[in-house]
Order: structure tokens, then sequence, then C-alpha cells
């Protein structure tokens, strides 16, 4: 569809009602009710086909939706079947190709006619809305799935680290680039919503925001393609292509956690057939999207079955951590495995306001949770309702009865004895070569000496934790 001329969805069908054609230009003025472009109508009504409800079911898998679906777990397959080294190599391409058409986009959306007003509206802060708690919420769910936080993939990739590997340097490079990436993002797609407020006549960008998630990758980019006035069909397959990456790139990744989970519990298993049958059920799964109702399944899925839960477990590893585990343990290791003294700055955010402020967050969402509208305006069946929250609440209940099965393997006659047994560190924890093990305990146990000379109670051992007092950073 990329290579024809013009685009098909730059133009508006027969049966288009109030259709503003993304690639030319419109008398408003012959329009009657809410514009709509043609852009948005493509993709809702050619290619996902959407049903106007899920009341009567989802339908049947689209067949060349399913096609589609089908070539992308293939991909993922033969990226993920040799092992994580293939992966890895792969990652240069999918990580770096996306990078090069963000810009080429970037450039047309600024040069449009009104992006000025669309780019304004992105970056004027609006200083009164900073200590609203559903501001932050927004936060921590755009920095969750942006940096694919408690979805176990970091984790996964840094264990096939050296054990020298310069994480701090790795992190900061990483967090970096994915603000930069986001600026750049949300430059490009105000710049087109401020285009399109401009060829509506609109005063307000906010007019012209949808609903977000699809919308704005496949109606957003495609309508600032369509305005390109050299060779769009060119845009148009870079931009797809791109879109294409990206999936299989994050596929690749949450693929590759579950592969090294599972390889770790069944070893004798070979890495190509876990790859199969992992690809083998995220397909026949993937086929529930692939429907007519498949975009109401999806926000379903995505609401109840993403933050919120993904928040939940956030906390959990923070108080484990960072308060179970200790923070003065956790800058310990870093100590050892990077040479560097953790500063006040991380030992405050990690041990105060990183998990006060989830806390805060996860409460907020709790008692403020609504019933989930798809655009904002219908309302699921009851059925769905209770299906998301079932999705929700036994994903966030595995956490305590993996909890619970821990206190049972580990008790004692005493209480407090189990406690300690469940949450305390098992004796093959450390590091895996004979000689950088005994370096380990032999540091572990000069740190703890010193802790003694200085510690005088719990309190005064916590603010030394805090503020670093154990161990002065370097000049």
């Amino acid at each position: 569809m990329s290579f024809q001329s013009p685009l098909p969805w730059a133009l508006c069908k027969p049966e288009w009602d109030n259709c503003v054609p993304s690639g030319e230009a419109v008398n408003m003025s012959s329009m009657q009710g809410d514009p709509v472009s043609s852009a948005e109508l493509y993709f809702t009504r050619t290619v996902l086909r959407q049903s106007i409800g899920i009341d009567d079911g989802i339908g049947a898998p689209l067949w060349d939706l399913t096609l589609c679906l089908l070539a992308s777990w293939i991909i993922i397959f033969f990226i993920v079947a040799r092992g994580v080294k293939s992966s890895g190599k792969a990652a240069y391409f999918l990580a770096l190709f996306p990078y090069v058409v963000l810009f080429i986009l970037l450039i047309r959306a600024v040069t449009l006619p009104g992006a000025g007003n669309g780019i304004l509206f992105f970056i004027t802060p609006e200083w009164q809305k900073i200590l609203e708690i559903k501001v932050w919420y927004a936060a921590v769910t755009q920095v969750f799935f942006s940096l694919s936080v408690c979805s176990g993939a970091l984790i996964m990739f840094s264990s096939y680290n050296d054990f020298k590997q310069n994480v701090y340097r790795d992190s900061m490079i990483v967090t970096t680039l994915d603000t930069f990436t986001s600026l750049i993002s949300g430059i490009t797609i105000f710049g087109v919503l401020g285009n399109l407020a401009y060829e509506l006549n609109y005063d307000d960008v906010s007019k012209v925001i949808g609903t977000g998630g699809t919308s704005l990758a496949f109606i957003s980019y495609p309508d600032a393609i369509a305005k390109s006035p050299a060779v769009p069909q060119l845009f148009a397959v870079l931009f797809f292509l791109m879109m294409a990456v990206l999936g299989v790139g994050s596929g690749v990744a949450l693929l590759s956690t579950i592969n090294t989970v599972l390889l770790d519990a069944f070893p004798r298993i070979p890495t190509v057939y876990m790859s199969a049958m992992g690809c083998t059920v995220g397909f026949l799964l993937g086929l529930v999207y692939v429907t007519p109702g498949g975009q109401y399944i999806l926000e379903l899925v995505d609401y109840y079955g993403g933050t919120f839960m993904r928040l939940f477990a956030a906390i959990v590893e923070t108080i484990g951590v960072i308060w179970i585990y200790g923070l003065e343990n956790l800058c310990l290791d870093i100590e050892f495995m990077l040479g560097l003294k953790t500063s006040f700055y991380w030992r405050i955010c990690w041990g105060i306001i990183t998990p006060f402020m989830m806390i805060a967050v996860f409460f907020y969402a709790l008692v403020t949770t609504e019933a989930l509208m798809f655009g904002g305006t219908y309302p699921y069946p009851r059925e769905a309702y209770i299906a998301g929250s079932a999705l929700q609440y036994i994903g966030i209940a595995l956490i305590p009865i993996f909890i619970i099965q821990a206190l049972w393997k580990y008790r004692s006659k005493n209480f407090v004895e189990t406690v300690k047994r469940a949450f305390g560190k098992k004796a093959t924890y450390g590091p895996r070569m004979p000689q950088l093990r005994e370096e380990w305990k032999q540091f572990r146990r000069d740190a703890k000496y010193e802790q003694e000379l200085k510690r005088k109670n719990w309190f005064h051992h916590i603010a030394l934790s805090l503020f670093g007092g154990y161990r002065s950073r370097n000049p």
C-alpha cells in the first residue's frame, strides 16, 4: 500500500462522512459535523475493520492481519532461536534504524504550516499541575513502558554482562537516549497535530489530540507522510519498516526474557525448541488482537494487565532490594563491581524518594481508578470489566503467593527466624568465579567491620546509609 500513488490514506472515500483528506487542502466551510482525517478513517475502517463494539463478540481473525502477525513471529523466531547472542547482534539494526526514519519525519513535521503551535503546546509547562498526583502517575506509566521497567528484559540482558561491566555508564546512556527519543517523537507528533489544527481552523491544539495509543503511531505519522511534497511513498515505506523493526525488537526482548527463565528451569531443552514453543504461543494469543474487536481487547489488556500490575511489582522489588537486602549492601556491591562509591543523590532517591513516590502513586491509582472507556466514549460489557479485573488482581496476587510459599519452605518454630530465612540471601549469592567470590567476601567482611565501629543504633545506621557516612566518597 505504501508504494501506491497517491497513498491510500491520503484521500477520502465516498462513503466516509466529514472526511478531511490528509494529502491535500480542503474547504472546511463545506464540512458538517466533526471532521476526521482520512488517515484515521483508513486505519480504523480499512486496515482494522474495527467493529462498533464487542457486545456481540470480537469476530474472527482477519486473514491479512493474521499473515502479518505470522510473519512477525517467524522473524522473531529466527532472531531468538540461536540464543541471546544472535538477538544482541540484531539489536544494532533494530535500535539504530528507527532513529534514521525518526529524524526524517521530524524534519518534515517541523516544516508543516501550524507545526509551531503544536510544538509549543507540547513543550509549554503547566506548573499548576506539577502537584497533581495523576500527572506523576502518567509520568511513572510513561517511564515504565519507555524503559521496559519491570518487564524482565533489563535484568535478562544485564545477566549476560561481564561482572565488571560499567552498568552505571550504561544506565546513564540508556536513560538519556530514552529521554532524547521521547522528546524527538513528541515534537514530531505535535508538529503534525499543530498542522492538523491549522487545517481545521482550530486555535486550541488539544481539540485534535486523540485518545493516544495506536492513534499516535498509525494516524498522526501517516498523516504527516501524506503531506510530504516529494516522494511520500518513500517516507511511507521507511516509516512502516521502522514500525516493523520496533515491533520485532520489542518481541525479541520479551521472548528472550521468557526463554531465559524457562531455559534456566529446563536446561536440557534446546533453545530452538523453546523459541518455537514461545513463538507459537505468542502467535496464537496474538490472534485475538487481529479481529475486528481486537483494539478493544488491546486497550483492555493494556489497562488492566499493564501499568497497575507493573507498578505493584516495582514497589515490591524496590522494598526487597533497598529495604530488605539493604541500601548499604547494594552500594557495597556496586563499589566492589565498579570501583565507584554511590553518591548521596542516588542513596536518597533509592532509599526514600522512589519507593515513597511509587507507593503514593499506587494508592492514588487504587482509589481513583475508573471504569475503562474505549476512546473515552464506549463502555465495555460487564464481562469485559470482570475479565480485566481478574487479570489485574491475579497478576498482583502472584507476589504474595510466592512470599507465602517461601515462608512455608523455610518455616521453623520461630516466626521471626522463618522470616529472616525466607527473606535472607542464599548461600550461593555472590560472584560465580571462585577468585572474585573470595575477594568479594573479604571486601564485605572489611566493610562490615567498619560499620560496626561507626554504628551506634538502628536509626544511626539508616542515616549513615542514606548519607554515605559508612564509606565517604572519593575526592
